[in-house]
C-alpha cells in the first residue's frame, strides 16, 4: 500500500494530507494550539482515529502515539553523530534512516520490512512516499513519520 503525505502550503499550525495511489484522501492531519507538536489523524470521513503528541522537557525530542484515546506507545530520538537513531516502544518495530533524514526503513525486531519512506524533492512542502507492506500497519507508520516530520520541524526553528 503507497501513501502520499504532503503538508498542507497554507496553514498556521501543522497540517497534512495523505491520498492513496489513486488520490483519494485516506487521513487528514490537523494541528492543534498546545505546548508542543499536537497533531490530531483523521480518518476519510473525518473520524478521529489517532493523536500524536510531544512530550516537552525532555532532554531529546519524545512524541506519544495514541490510537483512538488509547495510548499504544512512543517516538524518542536518540543522541547519534551521523545517522539519525529513534527508540520506538511499539510493535516492536524500529527505524533506520540515512545521513539527510530523507529516507528511511521501518522495521520489525526480527528485521522484517514493514514500510520504507522517502521524501519527494522539489516539492513546495514536505512530501513524503509512505510504502507500508501491510495496510493494517498505514496508521501506525504515519503517525511514526508524523512524529519523525515534526521533530525535525522543531530542530530547525
Amino acid at each position: 500500500m503507497r501513501l502520499l503525505f504532503k503538508q498542507r502550503f497554507f496553514s498556521w499550525l501543522d497540517s497534512y494530507d495523505i491520498y492513496d495511489e489513486m488520490g483519494n484522501t485516506v487521513y487528514t492531519v490537523e494541528g492543534k494550539l498546545a505546548w508542543g507538536h499536537c497533531l490530531h489523524v483523521l480518518d476519510g470521513s473525518g473520524n478521529h482515529v489517532g493523536t500524536v503528541k510531544e512530550r516537552v522537557l525532555t532532554f531529546l525530542p519524545k512524541f506519544e502515539m495514541y490510537m483512538g484515546e488509547e495510548y499504544v506507545g512512543c517516538i524518542r530520538k536518540e543522541f547519534t553523530f551521523f545517522t539519525p537513531r529513534f527508540d520506538i516502544d511499539c510493535n516492536g518495530w524500529r527505524i533506520d534512516g540515512d545521513f539527510m533524514e530523507w529516507d528511511y526503513a521501518v522495521r520489525e525486531s526480527c528485521g522484517a520490512l514493514v514500510a520504507t519512506v522517502s521524501k519527494q524533492l522539489l516539492n513546495w512542502t514536505d512530501t513524503y512516499a509512505i510504502d507500508v507492506q501491510n495496510p493494517a500497519d498505514a496508521l501506525g507508520v504515519l503517525m511514526l513519520v508524523l512524529a519523525i516530520d515534526a521533530e525535525k520541524c522543531s530542530r530547525s526553528n
